[in-house]
């Protein structure tokens, strides 16, 4: 009989979810995944349990869990699309959590969203703050985890930022830039997940880096760093949406929503609470400036194509 640890995570072979589970593999805990790309590139072989992410069959939710101590949640989706929505986010998330609790699970551990419950008129941020209540409510020891930016290896964020910046003459920022953000690193975040999955009782986490930038700053750095000198000039927010409407165009994906932009000018990507991660973005950039940006990074693709890796993508 196995006595290792067993814990679960969702979409272990995605973003996120791939830290996690190398992570917990180094700790001798065994990995066991639900996910919808059960074909998808594993570069854990045997070690990982994958099992398919079927949310109308609740009989095999229940079953994949059980055993399981802990769940990792990091499913959720970025934006409304005709494959998938935050509505039908809100109502998987609750069928996992339903059958987490029914399997007899001991902790579950949450990625959420920094201020999930100040920006309801937001459908990311009220589908997250919905999430958390639910739960609060289930009655098991819960953490909730809240990044409001994440960078690392296979990152959309900071490689699309430099992608543009290699690509277009100019680079807008939305209104001043003046809006900060506090980025951490996947696998810092990973870290936090994990100690969080280990500590007693509930709690609430801010997920934020070591370092702080205006966003101005924030493409600032990077230009400077891959060695790209482009005119950064603020643009009014609107005028910046309908430009990467234009970008959508060229690339087949959605460079940023207009929630996302609101969500960034009112300052929900930063937070004032301590570091909870120590690896430094301008390190990171410095380390990974001759890839950063090189090909673009596709989140609609990551949804839809279920047999290639990310880095594939």
């Amino acid at each position: 009989m196995d006595t290792q640890p067993l814990h679960l995570v969702t979409g272990a072979l995605g973003y996120t979810g791939k830290a996690i589970t190398e992570q917990l593999l180094e700790r001798s805990i065994r990995v066991r995944t639900l996910t919808n790309s059960p074909d998808r590139q594993n570069p854990f072989g045997d070690q990982l349990d994958i099992r398919q992410m079927d949310f109308d069959d609740h009989a095999a939710l229940v079953d994949a869990f059980a055993g399981v101590s802990v769940f990792y949640n990091t499913y959720w989706v970025r934006f409304n699309h005709k494959g998938f929505n935050f509505e039908q986010g809100i109502a998987n998330s609750k069928k996992l959590f339903a059958a987490a609790k029914e399997a007899g699970v001991e902790k579950i551990v949450h990625v959420s969203i920094l201020h999930a419950d100040q920006a309801d008129d937001l459908g990311y941020y009220k589908g997250k703050h919905e999430l958390e209540d639910a739960i609060k409510g289930l009655g098991v020891p819960y953490a909730l985890v809240r990044p409001g930016a994440m960078f690392g290896r296979n990152d959309i964020l900071i490689n699309n930022i430099a992608w543009t910046l290699r690509r277009l003459p100019i680079f807008g920022t939305f209104g001043d830039g003046s809006y900060r953000m506090r980025p951490i690193h996947v696998e810092d975040m990973s870290s936090l997940m994990i100690e969080q999955g280990q500590a007693a009782g509930s709690a609430t986490v801010d997920a934020v880096g070591p370092e702080s930038y205006t966003y101005k700053e924030f493409v600032e750095l990077i230009g400077s760093i891959v060695g790209i000198s482009k005119p950064i000039v603020s643009v009014p927010p609107i005028v910046g949406y309908w430009v990467s409407k234009l970008v959508n165009l060229m690339v087949q994906d959605v460079v940023i929503t207009r929630e996302e932009i609101d969500g960034l000018m009112r300052g929900l990507l930063d937070s004032d609470q301590p570091a909870t991660g120590t690896v430094k973005l301008s390190e990171y950039i410095e380390e990974h400036k001759h890839t950063l940006g090189k090909r673009y990074a596709n989140e609609i693709k990551r949804r839809t194509d279920r047999l290639s890796s990310y880095d594939k993508i």
